[in-house]
Parts: C-alpha cells; sequence; structure tokens
C-alpha cells in the first residue's frame, strides 16, 4: 500500500516506533531507572541521564492540547482539509505526540478531545493517528 503522507526514514534508533503499531499498540521509549517517557528516541534519559531505555507500550489514549486545520493541499493525493493536533498522552504530563486526527469530519475535532491512537499502515510503517473516544 502507498500513501500519500511522507513516510519516516527508519533506522535503529526510531524502528520500534514505526513498526510498533503492526500489533496495534503505541509504544515509546521510558527509562527503566526513573520511569520518564522519552519522545521522540533518544539515547538517554533528559531526566536522569540514564542509558538504561527501552520501548515500552502506552495506553494509546490522550487528550487534544492544540490544533490546527489545513486548507492548502501540501501533499498530492491528501484531502484536505485535515486535523493536525498535539496530543498529550495519558501517561505523563507534557508527553506529546503531533499527529492527525482522523474518522471525523476535521471541522469536529476540538482541543480538549479525548483520542486514541489507531495505526494507517504503509508498507512496513504504522502511523500513529488519533481519532476522537465516543462514549
Amino acid at each position: 500500500m502507498t500513501s500519500p503522507r511522507p513516510l519516516p526514514q527508519l533506522n535503529e534508533l526510531n524502528r520500534f516506533f514505526w513498526t510498533g503499531g503492526a500489533d496495534g499498540k503505541l509504544r515509546m521509549q521510558r527509562c527503566q531507572d526513573c520511569g520518564h517517557w522519552l519522545h521522540p528516541p533518544g539515547v538517554n534519559c533528559p531526566e536522569c541521564m540514564s542509558r538504561n531505555i527501552a520501548p515500552q507500550e502506552l495506553s494509546g489514549v490522550g487528550t487534544i492540547a492544540a490544533l490546527t486545520l489545513n486548507y492548502q493541499p501540501w501533499f498530492p493525493g491528501v484531502e484536505v482539509p485535515y486535523a493536525i493536533a498535539i496530543v498529550n498522552l495519558d501517561e505523563q504530563t507534557a508527553l506529546n505526540l503531533t499527529t492527525n486526527i482522523v474518522g471525523v469530519p476535521p471541522e469536529s475535532v476540538r482541543i480538549g478531545q479525548r483520542v486514541r491512537v489507531v495505526f494507517e499502515q504503509v508498507e512496513d510503517v504504522y502511523l500513529p493517528l488519533f481519532t476522537p473516544i465516543t462514549n
């Protein structure tokens, strides 16, 4: 499957993040010494400087902290408008992921809305996107 979305370049540091969606789970690095979550992936913990970090599963649930609707067709094949959001993940204050909100009309997306991760597979990459949680 091809995608009009730009795809990341995989390397040993980020491969777990971009391929982890194969089983429907969002993963980020976590310090095994102090418990701090890291994103984007790095080689040491920014809190305690430990190099004892490893990918761990997250709930994949968060809250939209910032939002913009894009009406400019920057990428051929990507339908406009689309919602770009910063999602604050539940596991840690300021553990944020910039992503697209999908599955609903972009105009219905709101700051403060609760969302959950869904993945779009493109080749071996699983793009983490989010969709609103409905009651």
